[in-house]
C-alpha cells in the first residue's frame, strides 16, 4: 500500500477502494474507478473519485508490480471484487484507524522521518512523474486532476530541483578545472571549460 501511494500518486480513498479487478498484473496498470470517504454521520461511503479526471488507469513500475502480485496471492481473495488493501478482518481501511493499525508514527520515525503524513507520499509520486518531464497533461493525467493549477506547481518544482542540479555541476566543474585549464589552448583548440 505504501508503494503504490508513492509510485501512483493515489488518495487514500482511492487506494483502500482498489479492488482485484483494477490490478491489471500483465500491463503492469491500476485503474481508479472509485473512493471511500468518511462522511460524518454516514461512515465509510463509496463512490466516483474526487473529479472527472480521477477516473484514470495509471502504468505502474514492474518492480511495483512484483510486490503487489505477491500481495495479491497472499492477501487477497480472488473474487474480482476484493478489495485489495483491508484490515486483517477484510474490511475496508478507514483513514481514521490507518496511523495506529499499521503503527505509522513508530514507523516513520524508525527511518527518521517523524512528521510524515500518508498523503505526503502522494506528493512523492507527483514529484517523480513531474521529474520525468512529461508535459502537463500527461501529469494531470496520472494525478486525476481536471485543473493545471496542481500540475504546474508539481512541474515548477521539478524546474527548480533541475536547475540546482545544474548549478551544483557548474560548482563541481569550476572547482575541478583550473583556471590555467580554462585558459590554455592546446593542440586542438580551446581549453575543456571553453568549448
Amino acid at each position: 500500500m505504501i508503494l503504490v501511494g508513492a509510485v501512483a500518486s493515489l488518495r487514500f480513498g482511492e487506494i483502500t477502494a482498489l479492488e482485484r479487478r483494477d490490478v491489471d498484473l500483465h500491463a503492469a496498470t491500476i485503474r481508479v474507478r472509485q473512493q471511500f470517504l468518511e462522511i460524518k454521520g454516514q461512515g465509510l461511503v463509496l463512490g466516483p473519485p474526487t473529479s472527472r479526471a480521477g477516473v484514470r488507469t495509471v502504468a505502474m513500475p514492474a518492480a511495483v508490480m512484483t510486490y503487489l502480485r505477491a500481495h495479491l496471492d497472499e492477501y487477497v481473495d480472488g473474487e474480482p471484487a476484493a478489495l485489495v488493501f483491508t484490515i486483517p478482518s477484510g474490511l475496508p481501511i478507514r483513514r481514521s484507524s490507518f496511523n495506529k493499525l499499521v503503527r505509522w508514527q513508530d514507523a516513520v520515525a524508525s527511518i527518521d522521518m517523524p512528521g510524515l503524513h500518508f498523503h505526503d507520499l502522494r506528493h512523492t509520486g507527483n514529484m517523480l512523474a513531474a521529474a520525468s518531464k512529461v508535459s502537463t497533461r500527461d501529469l494531470m493525467a496520472r494525478m486525476g486532476h481536471d485543473s493545471m493549477t496542481a500540475a504546474l506547481i508539481y512541474q515548477h518544482a521539478s524546474r527548480e530541483a533541475d536547475r540546482a542540479i545544474a548549478d551544483h555541476l557548474e560548482t563541481r566543474l569550476n572547482s575541478t578545472f583550473r583556471p590555467a585549464d580554462r585558459d590554455a589552448e592546446g593542440p586542438d583548440g580551446p581549453g575543456l571549460m571553453d568549448r
